[in-house]
């Protein structure tokens, strides 16, 4: 008898089924942070300059988003987590806030099923984004929200239109080489 594709159950939850969801978990946040750049890419001051047409920015924005999107993330985040630090219950409500989106969004197994429907991810993102707002809104810090946000936004474009991206095809080519992939979408073949 085989027991491909079913789910082990257990009467009561134990340490180990605790120890493996931990487990579990810590790998999926690894690999989530294994898609961020190194800081020392992001960060090169030799490919700083400034561009050459308005052409120019926006294809360097849109390549240095996807190419730097989880570092963006990261930044955006640490200026809005720091902004609320002088409003203690809005940081209250950004850490809970935070493991919900942990728990029911990027920790999942499994899709997420309520009365015995399965709801899209795409219905879970939209709700937790909206709910996230919603609460932030409520513990009235919202301009000092809003001003964070817009502050990480600004820091996150200033640095897309000022770092080059010639350097960064080569490095997505290099890591496509290595697993076997193909270059970057955008990349041209020689």
């Amino acid at each position: 008898m085989t027991s491909y594709g079913t789910i082990p159950t257990s009467s009561a939850p134990g340490p180990s089924t605790n120890l493996e969801y931990l487990s579990r978990a810590k790998e999926r946040i690894k690999a989530g942070l294994g898609t961020r750049r190194p800081w020392k890419l992001m960060f090169n001051f030799r490919a700083l300059g400034l561009p050459s047409s308005l052409a120019d920015v926006f294809s360097r924005v849109r390549t240095n988003v996807g190419f730097f999107r989880m570092n963006y993330a990261i930044i955006v985040l640490l200026i809005l987590f720091l902004s609320l630090l002088w409003h203690p219950i809005s940081l209250i409500v950004f850490v809970v806030m935070m493991a919900v989106w942990l728990f029911l969004y990027f920790l999942r197994d499994e899709p997420l099923a309520i009365f015995n429907r399965t709801i899209d991810d795409r219905v879970v993102l939209i709700v937790l984004a909206v709910l996230t707002v919603v609460f932030l809104l409520l513990t009235k810090a919202t301009l000092n929200i809003l001003v964070a946000l817009l502050i990480g936004v600004v820091l996150v474009l200033v640095h897309a239109v000022v770092r080059r991206t010639d350097d960064l095809f080569l490095d997505e080519e290099a890591a496509g080489l290595m697993t076997g992939v193909g270059g970057s979408p955008g990349s041209i073949p020689s």
